[in-house]
């Protein structure tokens, strides 16, 4: 934990990067201030005033509800997602607009408009209700990033079943923990999934992990091989389920309050932790950030780089942006399989205008040079937006240069959020000078803050401490599924407050730094360091594309810092390379924040979402268990 909630500010990044002009005059939201402020004075006229553009089935009759630590938005309204999805464009243009561009990796391209999508989820809702599965009703759906996917989801919602998308590829166990915590009444699986061009086993796995759990009425598999595996007695071809349903399927009416899904995160130790979000707030909050912060316009094509099984696929791959009726790229594989040309090709070949990825396909991108988005035409991109861990000011400005054209054309930002938080909390608008290294202000809607362990506000300029939610906003996670007890933890922490387990630092234009979590602060001779900083540091040095530090216990400074390093593409290990980024840390950080060991990898330990698991090689250093790795990329 931060002693007394304060870090040391070490990074001293002063550049910034203001917005191209023809991205900034259209942005949706032109006036930042007075929006965050009217959000701030008045939440519920504000969330009740965009709540107001979609479709409802009856008023609410209260916007807002909090009896702490629990709340409720929209109590006595009635609502689907999907009606708002699929049914509200049907009798508009958009019902012959492609609401979802899918592609494989062996470049198979598969298009759905709005109107067969909408066909497709009608006949599944139907084939599910076939087997008995209603409202309330738990399905676990183990799917790779296919349509399939996006449907058995949008399927169950329509029927108001509660799915819980596990992450194609986690293994036996996990799959098993997920399904009896959940007590699932049915599995959605596929005969297999692909990723750098190998295939990944999912029935063999969903098998396994369903022998002898009673609780399981049906598996539905999706065979999508040509050598079919044969069905056993449980199991329903997922084809025939969804031609065997008619087109029309009237969405359930659903309170606002009812469940949408449950969504499993891994904890550091123990049980994964189910998040369960809900159909109303949920629906509200997404859609008015994809359509103010990621500025989506009518003709715009949209790529998000991530799964359906994480929370950024959940709401902005799947959800929010159908409920804006926006077309969708989205794509299975890994982003640089065949080649590191595939990232770039896929924005001239669709047009692609505005983009959602990962600070580590960015770094990615980076250590494999400027000479791939040289051989593209890039223009139609206009916004580049990054989340899931800090973004390096390097990589920023490295894609800044080489993909947004140095601003000609496009313009990158960061935000911030969690799986709790179902959409961005913190971030920088289209029409917002970047700075890079800082995340970007409170979005409307949200108030954030920095306090102390004992939740006194830090209100000095460049002060760590601890990040913290003051108030439920609608997309925020209701309860831990099962476990009311394990979700009021992050409400009495610091009581009065949602604890996000992040630190972070505001500078004085109210800009936000997100340094990591707390338990990956380092104490160094009595000064506390976010690793973020280090390792943005060593990634500044050009000839790194990642970096991860950890600390190790030492006798004279409490502890040592002890770096990961990557080199980029033409780059070799050696001692005086050690040497080398051991003096620009010093330089850039000053000489409490130099490692005093430096090993080289060709890869770092990355969840499945793209983020460092700096936990699991400190385990792996300090002879330590490593934990719940269930999210460890392969």
């Amino acid at each position: 934990m931060v002693q007394q909630g304060q870090i040391d500010h070490l990074l001293q990044e002063t550049g910034s990067i203001d917005p191209p002009a023809h991205v900034a005059s259209q942005a949706t939201l032109q006036d930042y201030e007075a929006t965050y402020r009217r959000a701030a004075e008045d939440p519920e006229a504000f969330w009740a005033g965009v709540a107001s553009e979609l479709e409802w089935f009856k008023p609410w009759d209260k916007v807002f509800q909090w009896d702490y630590p629990t709340f409720q938005w929209f109590l006595g309204g009635q609502c689907n997602i999907t009606y708002n999805c699929l049914d509200r464009h049907l009798n508009t243009p958009n019902k012959n607009k492609a609401a979802f561009i899918w592609l494989g990796e062996d470049g198979e391209e598969r298009v759905f408009t709005y109107g067969r999508l909408a066909q497709l989820v009608n006949r599944f809702a139907n084939g599910l209700k076939s087997l008995g599965v209603g409202k309330g009703d738990r399905v676990v759906i183990y799917m790779p990033l296919t349509p399939e996917g996006a449907i058995a989801m949008l399927a169950c919602a329509r029927i108001g079943a509660v799915h819980s998308v596990v992450y194609a590829g986690f293994s036996v166990g996990s799959l098993r923990d997920r399904i009896l915590d959940a007590q699932a009444k049915v599995l959605i699986t596929g005969d297999a999934g692909y990723r750098r061009g190998n295939r990944v086993d999912l029935k063999g796995i969903a098998d396994e992990a369903v022998q002898g759990l009673d609780v399981l009425q049906h598996v539905i598999v999706w065979r999508r091989e040509d050598e079919k595996p044969p069905l056993g007695p449980k199991e329903v071809d997922f084809d025939d389920l969804l031609n065997s349903g008619d087109i029309d399927c009237p969405a359930e009416v659903m309170e606002a309050e009812d469940p949408l899904y449950i969504l499993y995160t891994s904890g550091t130790t123990g049980k994964p932790k189910g998040v369960q979000h809900v159909h109303g707030g949920y629906m509200v909050g997404t859609y008015y950030h994809f359509k103010t912060f990621w500025d989506i316009k009518d003709n715009d094509v949209f790529w998000c780089t991530s799964d359906i099984g994480w929370v950024v696929g959940h709401s902005y791959i799947v959800y929010a942006p159908l409920i804006a009726g926006a077309t969708t790229v989205f794509r299975e594989g890994a982003p640089d399989y065949p080649g590191p040309h595939v990232f770039y090709e896929i924005i001239e070949k669709y047009g692609v205008n505005v983009i959602f990825t990962a600070p580590t396909l960015v770094r990615m991108l980076m250590r494999y040079g400027e000479e791939h988005p040289q051989n593209y035409n890039l223009r139609s991109l206009r916004f580049l937006t990054c989340a899931g861990e800090p973004l390096n000011p390097e990589a920023q400005k490295w894609a800044y240069e080489y993909i947004c054209g140095n601003g000609e054309w496009a313009y990158l930002v960061d935000n911030w959020w969690q799986t709790e938080t179902g959409g961005p909390c913190l971030g920088t608008l289209a029409n917002m000078t970047s700075k890079p290294g800082r995340v970007g202000k409170p979005l409307p809607g949200a108030e954030l803050d920095i306090v102390d362990r004992e939740g006194q506000p830090i209100e000095e300029p460049d002060k760590g401490g601890i990040l913290i939610i003051r108030k439920p906003f609608p997309h925020f996670f209701r309860t831990v599924y099962g476990d009311p007890d394990r979700y009021a933890e992050n409400w009495n922490t610091i009581p009065g407050v949602y604890f996000t387990g992040d630190v972070a630092l505001r500078d004085a234009d109210g800009y936000y730094m997100v340094v990591g979590r707390a338990d990956d602060v380092l104490n160094v001779a009595g000064h506390r360091i976010g690793s973020a900083e280090v390792e943005s540091a060593l990634v500044s040095h050009p000839a790194v594309a990642e970096a991860a530090v950890i600390g190790k216990p030492d006798e004279l400074r409490g502890e040592s810092i002890k770096g990961f390093v990557t080199l980029r593409v033409g780059n070799d290990p050696s001692d005086r390379m050690i040497s080398d980024l051991q003096l620009h840390v010093r330089q850039e950080l000053g000489p409490i924040a130099v490692p005093s060991e430096i090993e080289f990898t060709p890869t770092l330990p990355k969840t499945r979402s793209g983020k460092i698991m700096r936990r699991l090689l400190k385990a792996q250093e300090l002879g330590l268990d490593p934990g719940d790795i269930t999210t460890l990329e392969e």
